[in-house]
């Protein structure tokens, strides 16, 4: 069973699923107010392989990301291109999946939208207003903090730690500054819906928690999102399910941040960037090997240079491909290397640890061009197959084939006919033809391949 460090203990536990054989997951979605940047990227990456690897591991997945399209930030962007909150969520929401299609995360079996879960959120709220938990002002309702024992429980704090120091928006009606917003109020002709508490629009804190709880039920296995979700949104998530009587998240999973130099990424500093942009100027895959190279909860720099070296060491994986996936594929006697595969499993299921479960698989890969090097082809194919196995499994596309023109496709022949005449003069001239023409020439086996120059 999987390893992960569990937000709420502070520690690396065995993750138990309720339900044997399967498991389910809640990922907090975007804001569709704008571009997704390398922030957003890496989040959807992370929990892109984690559930890559639970499905290997046998586990019927159920993945739940929302999108949120209710939100100021998408009326403030409404506001300044005169146009609706509905035409800006709704395109910034098709660039978000064109930009998750890019990166080759696998959508969601359902992402919910905000939208469409008011009546849920209104039942939630008329609930904790009920119970004693939230309260009625001239601004809206809020949820009361004081009101809820272990509040505090994901930020590794209690509410008194957390008063000090404490930066929190003012409202003058609110009893704590804690205290969260459920229903804010605002005028009639502003963007907004009726409800039993007024004219206005849901608080954050609580699409996520009729969500979740709609679609996968009390008791999910998992809660995930980015660092800067922990606290407050997270708790003030849990805090409402807890209020109301239910289970939320046995478990939660965050990951680090994406850093420029010693800076986290983010717009408020300036060192914002879309990845759109990345994806532009490098290979798609190369932003998921950065992610695969850094531990999910250490933090992650993107620089050019090492988004260069990714490029590199994809080069590396795609000449292996052409060389061996065919042979692979054509050889069903031998299979994967059983040492390799363990050692790659082992890895993941350890609180993801990716960085060495990567190394793994270069391992492999370089043991299977070794071993074909000395001649030991079945040793070779099974290095092979773990190799493209764990690159499955790390949702690393192969490039195994490239189309190559007629003509150099016979140059390459050409070649293979001087060498087997011993003219390595003329074999040399081919292969000069042929990187003349944009191609490298590489030998497999008893054959050939391509790669681009």
């Amino acid at each position: 069973m999987i390893r992960l460090f569990d937000t709420q203990f502070s520690e690396i536990r065995e993750i138990e699923p309720k339900e044997a054989g399967k498991f389910s997951i809640y990922v907090c979605g975007p804001t569709v107010y704008d571009r997704p940047h390398l922030g957003h990227g890496r989040f959807v990456l992370v929990y892109d392989i984690l559930r890559r690897f639970l499905a290997y591991q046998g586990f019927d997945v159920r993945f739940i990301s929302n999108i949120t399209d209710i939100d100021d930030k998408i009326l403030d962007r409404a506001s300044k291109e005169g146009i609706s909150p509905k035409e800006v969520a709704d395109t910034y929401e098709q660039v978000w999946w064109e930009t998750l299609d890019r990166l080759g995360v696998m959508r969601p079996d359902e992402a919910p939208h905000a939208t469409d879960w008011l009546a849920e959120m209104v039942e939630l709220i008329e609930l904790l207003i009920e119970s004693g938990a939230a309260y009625s002002t001239p601004e809206g309702v809020y949820f009361e903090v004081e009101k809820a024992p272990g509040y505090g429980l994901l930020a590794r704090q209690d509410l008194s730690e957390l008063r000090a120091g404490a930066r929190v928006e003012v409202v003058q009606t609110k009893r704590s500054p804690f205290d969260f917003a459920l229903w804010k109020l605002v005028e009639s002709d502003e963007w907004g819906w009726q409800s039993p508490f007024g004219y206005g629009r849901p608080g954050w804190h609580t699409e996520c928690v009729v969500m979740a709880l709609g679609l996968l039920g009390e008791g999910f296995d998992l809660h995930g999102g980015g660092l800067d979700l922990c606290f407050p949104h997270h708790e003030n998530e849990r805090i409402q399910a807890v209020a109301s009587g239910r289970e939320f998240a046995r478990h939660w999973m965050h990951n680090g941040f994406v850093m420029v130099g010693d800076e986290k990424m983010s717009k408020s500093l300036g060192n914002f960037e879309t990845l759109e942009n990345l994806l532009e100027r490098f290979d798609s895959r190369s932003y998921r090997l950065l992610v695969l190279r850094s531990h999910y909860r250490s933090p992650m720099d993107v620089t050019p240079e090492n988004s260069e070296d990714a490029e590199r060491a994809l080069e590396r994986i795609d000449a292996f491909a052409r060389r061996f996936t065919d042979l692979c594929e054509r050889n069903h006697t031998v299979g994967a290397d059983e040492g390799a595969m363990s050692r790659f499993v082992a890895a993941m299921s350890e609180d993801l640890n990716t960085p060495v479960a990567l190394s793994y698989a270069f391992e492999a890969i370089t043991g299977a061009n070794g071993s074909m090097d000395r001649g030991q082809r079945d040793k070779a194919v099974a290095y092979a197959k773990a190799a493209l196995a764990q690159l499955e499994i790390l949702g690393l596309v192969v490039e195994s084939k490239i189309d190559v023109p007629a003509d150099v496709v016979a140059l390459a022949e050409l070649r293979v006919a001087a060498r087997r005449a011993k003219d390595y003069a003329l074999a040399d001239n081919y292969r000069q033809e042929i990187l003349d023409l944009g191609y490298v020439v590489e030998d497999a086996g008893s054959g050939f391949g391509f790669r681009r120059a």
